[in-house]
């Protein structure tokens, strides 16, 4: 154990990516035997916890969580069996599917929590011990919009290319599509600092939520229309010209073709696409480039589009233009939503990525990869699926079908697009066996579930939203027949031929991360846990210095100053950007509607998200009561217009309907959502699944899918289906001319 002279150990909360510090105390009678105590010395939250990171151990509790593998038998049924039985049915499983159907009928989908050690043997897993292209994770939901964009414009994506401290420091904050206020609550006090400090907070999202009630100034466009306005935007610093002429020449690269672009998008244009008004697309441009310093930071709202990629291109674009990147307290930021969204892709989970953010693709970075791993690059795979249509192929009776599933730390049948369908092709397997905590949805369907450990069960590093590389330390003992991930694989491996390779130690796996990905983008090789401990984290890259090694292998680091760690990297791009020239890469991009516009049939949008009390597909989180209480269920919020055209009253069963299903849910009206608009939170199964209805459309780059928008129509339940449907297409006419004047 890790624990202090108090008996606390100081670890990390197991759900966003702000990776809260917290210390955990054994006490009796509290849920999962551990109490929570403030870590204040850490820097990114200084001791604030939300209520989901205050009652994160009660999902340790044996009362709620699986303590047993779990065999699906004869009966249909799945009931308790020994681990070697269990381990013994994967394998077999697995292999058979193999060999009847070739390495790529297996697939293995992983998730954005799993720690650096974990992400990085199950890369190794797949490529290796099954020999399999088809592997993804449910990270790919996450930011996968904003790191191809950050990859292109910059050669590299890190969540914040700065830490959150600067974010009170800065002059203007454009926050596009988050709502830290209910998704990363600890996160709202660098916004509050923002503004104590006399900086100003400008807030786009098509509803008015907690957090948009702090913004000097909110915006709220119809859902699907943000490149169109980021694009306005930089029209109107063209033609005011509060471009940064000096910085363009200096330190970028295709101005012109993406300034045309923009040119394209003058603003009584972008109103028309937006219903943002004019005037407030130059009270944007004002508050912006009037600050000294500004930055502009995206979430999920534009990045869940089928171009997110194009859509937070423009938003750079903007700060290129404006000289807002690569300079202290100004740039561009991804606030990344998963625990280890960041981490959990640069290391091996990606369809198309190796450890230290290298491409598969590319064969230097398979010739250092496979050295490390002592194996042909040549065996290794090619990329595979993103992870929506690896999920689409699953149980698939064609050639490139995937036959089994090895499944880890993710609930797809709640958490992907066009879920039901999703789900239907799980159930099509021919075999699956997942790894987790607790019997989610996606569980219930499998022939094997094996009980893992949890984070305050277990040891190993996490990467939060700004680059920082942590530690989550063992503080408690896991019941016994909960086994860790790593052992899983370790297992897995010896029954499938590879008795060495995957050692369950994760501090050893670690050491060989860091030879993994030394030399790559994201390179951690100058990383330690001794490091993490001493330093409250250590900001990636941080590559191994020769001197340091050398001075550390003669046990005397400190007889030479010029054998001091590489300090790592907390701001990025200040002396050039991560690309062969050096400099920023405009990229020009153009508006293009939604993948579905509203229709007569479905005339209203949809758009999804989180509330305070639940985390992504609730497997978790629906399992504490203090959390349930504060949110039960899924609702539909609905503008009071809309509400009245339908006839619906507060409360009342409502459903939403797309062309790939329906999702019922009772009425919650409210003025802080446009009328052209609905909006429901996905952490339910069941009748209120919001991701039933939405749409799989990918984006041609990232394949992310286009979660926040699509066309549904809304009915009443005790309404006769047709009168509901003729009663609401009028109800979103005239809505971008009304949505300024509705609150």
């Amino acid at each position: 154990m890790n624990a202090d002279s108090t008996g606390t150990t100081q670890t990390h909360c197991p759900y966003c990516a702000l990776q809260c510090g917290m210390g955990l105390r054994p006490e009796a009678g509290e849920p999962g035997g551990l109490r929570v105590v403030e870590r204040t010395a850490f820097p990114v939250n200084r001791g604030a916890l939300c209520g989901k990171g205050r009652t994160a151990p009660a999902v340790l509790s044996s009362r709620v969580r699986l303590t047993e593998p779990l065999i699906r038998r004869a009966s249909g049924r799945l009931e308790p069996a020994t681990w070697e039985e269990a381990l013994d049915r994967v394998a077999e499983g697995l292999a058979g599917t193999r060999e009847r159907h070739g390495a790529d009928a297996v697939g293995v989908f992983g998730g954005g929590g799993l720690t650096n050690e974990k992400a990085y043997t199950l890369g190794k897993f797949a490529r290796l011990v099954l020999n399999t292209s088809q592997i993804d994770y449910n990270g790919r939901f996450c930011m996968s919009s904003a790191a191809a964009a950050g990859t292109k414009a910059f050669g590299v994506d890190r969540g914040l290319p700065f830490p959150l401290a600067d974010i009170p420091r800065t002059g203007c904050v454009i926050l596009v599509g988050s709502n830290p206020a209910d998704t990363m609550p600890p996160a709202l006090r660098y916004f509050t600092e923002l503004k104590e400090n006399g900086g100003t907070l400008i807030v786009i999202d098509p509803r008015r939520t907690r957090t948009a009630e702090q913004a000097d100034l909110h915006l709220a466009p119809r859902p699907g229309t943000d490149l169109a306005l980021a694009l306005g935007l930089l029209h109107l610093v063209v033609a005011e010209g509060r471009t940064d002429e000096e910085f363009i020449a200096a330190r970028t690269s295709g101005w012109p073709e993406a300034r045309a672009a923009a040119m394209a998008h003058w603003p009584e244009l972008v109103e028309r696409i937006t219903g943002v008004p004019v005037p407030q697309l130059r009270r944007v441009v004002q508050m912006f480039c009037d600050a000294d310093t500004s930055m502009v930071l995206t979430a999920r709202g534009p990045e869940q589009q089928a171009k997110g990629t194009d859509t937070v291109g423009a938003w750079i674009n903007l700060c290129l233009a404006t000289g807002r990147a690569g300079r202290p307290l100004s740039g561009y930021g991804c606030l990344t939503g998963q625990g280890n969204g960041q981490g959990g892709r640069e290391h091996g989970q990606k369809a198309d990525q190796l450890p230290g953010y290298r491409m598969l693709a590319d064969a230097a970075a398979r010739a250092h990869v496979a050295g490390v791993w002592g194996v042909d690059p040549d065996s290794l795979p090619a990329p595979g699926r993103s992870a929506y249509e690896l999920l689409d192929a699953l149980g698939r009776d064609t050639p490139d079908g995937v036959r089994a599933l090895l499944l880890m730390a993710s609930n797809p049948v709640v958490s992907a697009p066009r879920a039901a369908h999703v789900e239907e092709r799980m159930r099509s397997l021919d075999f699956l066996a997942v790894c987790d905590v607790v019997l989610s949805e996606s569980a219930l369907l499998a022939d094997v579930v094996l009980p893992v450990t949890q984070w305050a069960e277990e040891t190993g590093t996490m990467t939060n939203l700004e680059g920082r590389v942590l530690l989550r330390q063992q503080a408690a003992q896991p019941p016994a027949e909960c086994r860790s991930d790593l052992v899983v694989m370790h297992e897995l491996a010896a029954r499938l031929g590879w008795d060495k390779g995957f050692p369950t130690d994760p501090e050893e796996i670690f050491e060989e991360l860091r030879r993994a990905s030394a030399g790559g983008k994201a390179d951690y090789s100058g990383i330690t846990y001794r490091r993490i401990r001493e330093e409250d984290g250590v900001f990636w890259p941080c590559p191994e210095t020769p001197a340091h090694r050398d001075g550390e292998a003669s046990g005397d680091p400190s007889a030479d100053h010029s054998a001091a760690p590489h300090p790592g990297t907390p701001r990025m791009f200040l002396d050039r950007f991560h690309t062969p020239d050096g400099r920023a890469r405009f990229v020009p991009v153009t508006h293009r509607p939604a993948a579905e516009e509203p229709t007569g049939e479905y005339p209203v949008l949809l758009t999804t998200g989180r509330v305070l009390a639940q985390y992504q597909s609730g497997a978790q989180t629906r399992l504490v009561d203090e959390l349930n209480k504060a949110a039960p269920g899924p609702f539909v919020q609905l503008h009071p217009q809309l509400a009245e055209r339908l006839g619906a009253v507060e409360g009342e069963e409502l459903a939403v309907i797309s062309r790939r299903g329906r999702a019922v849910a009772p009425a919650r009206i409210s003025r802080d959502i446009r009328p052209d608009t609905v909006f429901m939170p996905f952490h339910w199964p069941g009748a209120g699944r919001a991701n039933t209805v939405t749409n799989p459309a990918l984006d041609p780059t990232s394949r992310m899918p286009e979660f926040k928008v699509c066309a549904v129509r809304v009915e009443r339940v005790s309404a006769v289906t047709a009168e509901a449907g003729l009663s609401v297409q009028s109800a979103v006419s005239g809505a971008d001319s009304a949505v300024t004047h509705a609150r």
